[in-house]
């Protein structure tokens, strides 16, 4: 890429059509890059929330926060639903102009650097080869569902799916079910579930602390209210200075974290009567070790004659049935499985080659990590949206805002100097991985409270959350972007430059 050019000639892929995707997507064009292809490998926009289709299916995070700040939205509740979530996705790529940049159905399997061009090679599902100059990857880490190795679970002969692969062709009307898992998934599943089934068994490894979500649709007044830009923009940085507030509580030696736990314990008493039933749902590691649960239904699903909760691991599975920790069998006609993502397996569906040949899963050897969870040492012109411990900060979707800025903050750089290269340099991620460790540490010290949760690396790194709140993020990406990020003018060279 010698030479000053326009930015509308830089070509540059987006790997995933998510809202991570499609935030990249919009800050390039509106920075003058329009040389775009985003590749999706479902039929349509909408990632994590599109496949996303179980009962219930709603975000935890509030509508206005949860929801790009170039596009406002009439929310019609407190907490979008997966419906509406996709309408907003869609009426955002016409609003911009991006429906003839996708390439559905088309995943992305090998992303391959050309020494002596200084671009990528992406090999597309389509049997594509084609030559970008920058990658930018928006895949996330919720895409591809975590399947237990129960012994004998390929041999029960009922349905048996996973609920972000949900299979609406089952009638649980009527029948025996069993949801494996009480996550947030699972807090959303089961009192649709518990409405429906014969009787539903709720399968518990280890509890988690669950709070009220309170979720309602917005009155008519409030709606109104909100369609006032001024006001949306208030509301939605009060969601976000709640968020704050509420961060102190992961802290296991703040009083944060002790009003947070007793109100969670209140939760519990208010919502179960049955004492039985109460203990078997309180945790016994601080408030923040594993994600908190958010819902109004979950406990009152439990509490329903038609419920009842195995609070043990699942041993086996055998054609009837489920077989818990203790050896009990339950017999069930669906088997439904709650059991999270591949969270920590980033990018595991793409082979990323970088120069000389440069594997990068072998270069993380089983710890992903990222200069600002966006850019990796020795993989030029290669971006991260949601990447390595960026996951928190109240809202992902403002979080993924920040690391696109970035990436149009280094493109456009790398065109006014004429570079062929933008790199990180090794030594600044390991500064950043080591600030990044040590705030998990003391700031958010209750993630790394030794509970089951789906943060740690099998060498126990925490690779996926962000230590603080969005407003910190926010900082360290402007004021670190340039400690890190790197510039060459040569396809080859590898030596640092600004």
């Amino acid at each position: 890429m010698n030479g000053s050019r326009p930015r509308g000639n830089v070509r540059i892929a987006i790997i995933g059509g998510g809202f991570g995707g499609i935030i990249a997507a919009v800050k390039l064009k509106k920075a003058g890059f329009t040389n775009v292809v985003i590749y999706e490998k479902e039929d349509g926009p909408g990632g994590t929330w599109r496949v996303n289709t179980y009962p219930g299916c709603e975000v935890d995070i509030p509508s206005h926060m949860y929801s790009f700040s170039f596009m406002r939205w009439d929310w019609t509740r407190t907490h979008a639903r997966q419906a509406e979530l996709m309408a907003y996705t869609e009426a955002v790529i016409d609003r911009f102009g991006l429906r003839s940049r996708f390439r559905f159905g088309t995943a992305v399997d090998r992303v391959e650097w050309q020494d002596d061009r200084a671009t990528y090679r992406v090999h597309a599902s389509s049997g594509s080869r084609e030559e970008y100059d920058a990658v930018i990857i928006a895949v996330g880490f919720l895409s591809v569902p975590k399947y237990p190795e129960w012994p004998g679970l390929d041999t029960f002969a009922g349905p048996a799916f996973h609920t972000a692969r949900w299979d609406h062709s089952v009638e649980l009307a009527g029948r025996r079910v069993a949801v494996v898992g009480t996550g947030s998934t699972a807090a959303q599943v089961v009192p649709e579930v518990a409405k429906v089934a014969k009787h539903l068994y709720v399968f518990q490894r280890e509890p988690g602390w669950v709070n009220a979500k309170n979720a309602h649709d917005f009155t008519p007044f409030e709606r109104r209210l909100y369609r006032l830009p001024v006001a949306a923009w208030l509301h939605r940085m009060k969601n976000f200075y709640d968020y704050y507030r509420r961060f102190s509580s992961f802290d296991v030696r703040s009083r944060a974290q002790a009003r947070t736990r007793a109100k969670s314990e209140a939760f519990i008493r208010d919502t179960i009567p049955d004492r039985r039933l109460a203990d078997a749902v309180t945790p016994n590691y601080p408030w923040g070790c594993k994600r908190p649960v958010l819902s109004d239904d979950f406990y009152p699903a439990l509490t329903r004659d038609n419920v009842t909760l195995v609070p043990e691991a699942v041993e086996s599975v055998t054609p009837r049935g489920v077989v818990d920790a203790t050896g009990t069998e339950h017999n069930v006609d669906v088997l439904i499985l709650s059991t999270g993502f591949r969270t920590t397996d980033y990018l595991d569906t793409i082979e990323v080659v970088g120069p000389g040949g440069a594997s990068l899963h072998k270069y993380w050897a089983g710890r992903p990590r990222a200069y600002l969870g966006i850019t990796v040492p020795n993989f030029p012109n290669l971006f991260l949206v949601y990447g390595p411990n960026t996951n928190g900060g109240g809202s992902i979707i403002a979080q993924e805002e920040r690391q696109a800025e970035v990436v149009v903050w280094a493109l456009k750089k790398m065109v006014r100097r004429g570079a062929a290269r933008v790199d990180t340099s090794p030594e600044a991620l390991d500064r950043w991985i080591g600030w990044v460790d040590h705030k998990l540490a003391t700031d958010a010290s209750a993630m790394e409270a030794g509970c089951t949760n789906y943060y740690h690396t099998e060498t126990g790194a925490n690779a996926t959350q962000w230590p603080g709140t969005h407003l910190r993020y926010f900082v360290m990406t402007k004021l670190w972007r340039g400690r890190g990020i790197t510039f060459s003018s040569h396809p080859t060279d590898t030596r640092p430059g600004r």
